[in-house]
């Protein structure tokens, strides 16, 4: 069982975690919370330890930042937490975003992970990351 933390906000949805990765700034915090609002759980803002174990990625949040998000222009705010939650799906922020992808993977500590691109701040991208774990993207 080996664990690193990787720059990505988590939030699960019907218990699976979703990866949010992007630069500083990019938006992580700001599309976590508007997956919250639809329903998910934070499990990690900015900053999120993943381990590998049994075949299968887990996804927690540092002990200094557990149920915390930063919301720009307000502060920090306690959320609930979620528990560690498997990994199905790492969401990576960018503004070219291919119109029919072809399927991808990223490999973190041995395990392949469902990877897609989209924009941050387009008003569908909740709804684009629900379809996609509906969707069951091959990982």
């Amino acid at each position: 069982m080996t664990a690193v933390t990787i720059h990505a906000s988590t939030v699960a949805i019907e218990g699976r975690a979703v990866m949010i990765a992007g630069p500083s700034g990019a938006g992580k915090s700001d599309l976590a919370l508007r997956l919250i609002d639809r329903g998910a759980m934070l499990v990690s803002d900015d900053y999120t330890i993943v381990t590998a174990r049994d075949g299968r990625l887990w996804s927690s949040a540092p002990a200094t930042i557990a149920g915390m998000i930063e919301v720009r222009g307000v502060g920090i705010v306690d959320l609930p937490a979620a528990p560690p939650t498997p990994v199905a799906l790492i969401v990576r922020l960018g503004a070219d975003v291919p119109r029919l992808p072809d399927p991808r993977t990223r490999m973190i500590e041995g395990v392949a992970i469902a990877e897609i691109v989209l924009e941050p701040f387009a008003a569908s991208t909740p709804i684009r990351i629900e379809l996609a774990l509906q969707k069951g993207l091959p990982a």
